[in-house]
């Protein structure tokens, strides 16, 4: 596959997991490099997010991502940690502190052990070069069971994807963490607004267990090398991979077997559909029937009606279908019950409905609630 020109980097174990990279930073130290990026806007938002979101968004050159501890709830010593961490990043790829944003994922309320980690970090010095973006992909994995990178090309540029994230996911501006670098030169305010779009349509609209994380951290660096490009193009090739990252996402979702996505049109507007969307998806009567392959769309009809504040939402408009197959209002025969339930057995389950309203519209996605998730977060400090 292409790699996108112009970065350096380092992936390492640092000492916080066994067996596993831990550290990775990739940066872009020379040319006219600009950014954007965007954060969770959890109250309990850990020292990197505090950190990195203080900064010039459009002036990162690069990231440096720690994983197996989210440095949350760590106090002045956390954020003392976290500019630490991020100066000795900064000296090992040759660009100054601020032009790295710091992101950190794991668990919550411990401190980094900086006996451990500042050796290691000097250690690094000296050491960088071309960015190995799989690596990075791996290193910034938790509870993960595959590490996640798409790329695409548009023009002469390329640009390569990474995320992580399978648990305590419902964003709001980005997604656990995902960093987006490309060789294609594109100014700062447009690169700004076409990410935000992105985001709002892809990472914005995944949810696994509609917990916020403390630490959601969505990034993109361009660093110019292969020129200008088509920014319509530019902007659909980012969606295109974004979208493979969250359905990855969603799909590698703790515990998970199935990937959930929930279409919604007929709404007031896109806003109302997502709403919409999220409250099916999010569902856990719904998630489990999908995992039980029990094509119940009263569920779907139950997960729509909670929303009370939306009474412009009429049961006599609504259209409920499971892979465009209608069970509401439409009566649902044995034998026709029998083929969603087969249909509900495969890897993608589709929902879709129709509010029957305007034209508003929005697609969700999310997985099967499975005593895997259970299992998981029962023992995840432990």
């Amino acid at each position: 596959m292409p790699q996108p020109a112009g970065f350096v980097g380092v992936t390492a174990n640092l000492g916080l997991k066994e067996g596993a990279d831990d550290f990775a930073v990739v940066a872009a130290p020379s040319g006219p490099v600009t950014s954007a990026a965007v954060f969770t806007r959890s109250r309990f938002a850990g020292a990197s997010v505090l950190l990195s979101r203080t900064s010039d968004l459009a002036a990162f050159r690069g990231m440096v991502t720690i994983s197996k501890n989210a440095n949350v709830a760590t106090g002045p010593t956390g954020e003392a940690n976290a500019v630490e961490v991020r100066r000795r990043a900064a000296e090992i790829v040759g660009v100054r502190p601020e032009e790295l944003l710091v992101a950190s994922t794991g668990v919550i309320g411990v401190q980094y052990p900086m006996d451990v980690l500042t050796p290691a970090l000097e250690k690094l010095v000296g050491t960088a070069g071309a960015a190995d973006f799989e690596a990075a992909a791996a290193a910034i994995m938790t509870t993960d069971t595959i590490a996640k990178i798409e790329t695409r090309t548009v023009g002469e540029a390329t640009i390569t994807g990474i995320a992580k994230g399978v648990g305590m996911l419902e964003p709001d501006m980005a997604t656990m963490l995902t960093y987006f670098f490309t060789d294609a030169a594109v100014p700062a305010d447009d690169l700004d607004a076409a990410f935000r779009r992105v985001v709002d349509r892809t990472y914005n609209a995944v949810s696994i267990d509609t917990d916020t994380s403390t630490s959601d951290t969505a990034a993109i660096f361009a660093s110019g090398a292969a020129g200008p490009v088509d920014l319509g193009e530019f902007e659909a090739a980012l969606y295109d991979a974004a979208l493979a990252l969250v359905k990855k996402i969603a799909s590698d979702g703790e515990g998970a077997s199935k990937l959930i996505t929930v279409v919604v049109s007929g709404a007031r507007d896109d806003a109302q559909a997502k709403r919409v969307g999220k409250a099916i998806v999010n569902s856990p009567l719904v998630k489990t029937a999908v995992h039980g392959a029990d094509p119940n769309w009263g569920r779907v009809a139950m997960a729509i009606g909670k929303l009370r504040e939306e009474t412009d939402i009429s049961p006599d408009h609504v259209r409920i279908a499971f892979g465009g197959t209608e069970t509401y209002p439409a009566q649902v025969s044995a034998n026709l019950l029998a083929d969603l339930s087969t249909y509900l057995s495969g890897d993608e389950v589709s929902i879709e409905v129709d509010l029957g309203i305007a034209s508003g519209e929005f697609t969700v996605y999310g997985c099967d609630l499975t005593d895997g998730y259970i299992r998981i977060n029962a023992d995840y400090t432990t």
